[in-house]
């Protein structure tokens, strides 16, 4: 697919390491990288802030402004790597609706991890105790889905190697 605008979605539940992530495989490819955090309204980031899981109307307004931030890549003849936690189809789907060639790396590992990274996290509105909300609605990518998944256990440059692979992708940045 070399030549064509592409989109890769950097997916995951909090604490999954998806900017950490994403950023590096970004940097490696050349392409800019969005933060889908930054994207969610202020009413999203205080229910989340107080420890309550957002609705699936919640996260529609913000997966749709999402979409769009993806279609302005396109627009501009632009690939780019998105982090979003995109923990269902439907969401995935809306995102898909924005760009005609939309990837998702689906960074994944134990509860045991994320439960410690998020205990050690600072500065962010994502509350530990909204972990268990995530794994509940996170639906893993189907078959018929373009996608991979890597583990990330993996330290940042073995996830990115492995995308980069997985994906079938060759770095442009400077990584």
């Amino acid at each position: 697919m070399i030549g064509v605008v592409q989109h890769i979605v950097v997916m995951g539940v909090s604490g999954a390491g998806k900017s950490t992530t994403g950023e590096a495989l970004a940097r490696r490819l050349g392409w800019p990288y969005t933060e889908g955090d930054a994207f969610h309204p202020p009413a999203n980031v205080e229910k989340m802030h107080a420890g309550i899981p957002l609705t699936d109307a919640d996260r529609a307004p913000w997966l749709r402004a999402l979409a769009a931030e993806l279609a302005r890549h396109q627009a501009l003849g632009q690939s780019s790597v998105l982090g979003c936690s995109s923990l269902k189809r439907s969401y995935r789907d809306i995102l898909r609706s924005g760009a005609p060639h939309v990837w998702f790396l689906h960074v994944h590992g134990t509860r045991a991890i994320l439960a410690d990274r998020l205990g050690h996290r600072e500065g962010h509105f994502f509350p530990a105790k909204l972990l268990d909300s995530q794994l509940a609605t996170l639906e893993m990518l189907a078959p018929d889905e373009d996608g991979v998944v890597v583990d990330m256990a993996l330290s940042v440059e073995d996830q990115v190697d492995a995308a980069l692979r997985l994906l079938g992708l060759v770095p442009t940045g400077d990584g």
